[in-house]
């Protein structure tokens, strides 16, 4: 197997800084079906599986009312994803992309973000659909997904960075 953390030709490394600006609690921990960032899914569209978001207990009693969402937005934390990478290469692209172009978990605070379908609640359990992290991943937070404030069926991704430099 590779290592995770050696870099692609074309990715670019920062030093990060010594010390960190904020610290955060995580509330639970993820549930999957998969050992390893490499048995993960690209994205949560792209699988059916049921997934378990384990909100700690201290944390469980602001899961009140959240079945009145169909779908909710969960953040969570790569733990395992290299944080020092500026220009990265992904392995579907020719050249390099900045790291805030892209979706990839590799950032300088690998926070993942995904729209999930809610199947059910237990207690400080909730099973959902739409999850593309490993099992053990930590849960930092969970909001309703709003469509009316949320989507934005407009947007758009030009993955060459080109759209917005021909506009003007």
């Amino acid at each position: 197997m590779s290592d995770p953390t050696a870099h692609r030709p074309g990715e670019v490394a920062i030093p990060l800084p010594e010390g960190f600006d904020a610290g955060l609690y995580f509330i639970g921990r993820i549930r999957t079906p998969w050992a390893s960032r490499a048995d993960c899914p690209k994205n949560g569209l792209q699988t059916q599986a049921t997934c378990t978001l384990l909100v700690d207990p201290p944390f469980a009693a602001g899961l009140q009312n959240v079945e009145g969402a169909s779908h909710l937005i969960v953040l969570y934390w790569m733990d395992e994803a290299v944080r020092d990478l500026a220009l990265q290469r992904p392995r579907h692209a020719e050249g390099s992309r900045g790291t805030f172009s892209l979706r990839s978990p590799v950032r300088p605070n690998p926070i993942a973000l995904s729209v999930v379908e809610l199947l059910g609640r237990d207690e400080g359990r909730l099973d959902v659909r739409g999850l593309d992290c490993r099992d053990g991943t930590p849960l930092l937070d969970i909001k309703p997904y709003y469509a009316t404030t949320d989507s934005r069926p407009e947007a758009v991704v030009d993955r060459a960075g080109t759209r917005r430099a021909a506009e003007a």
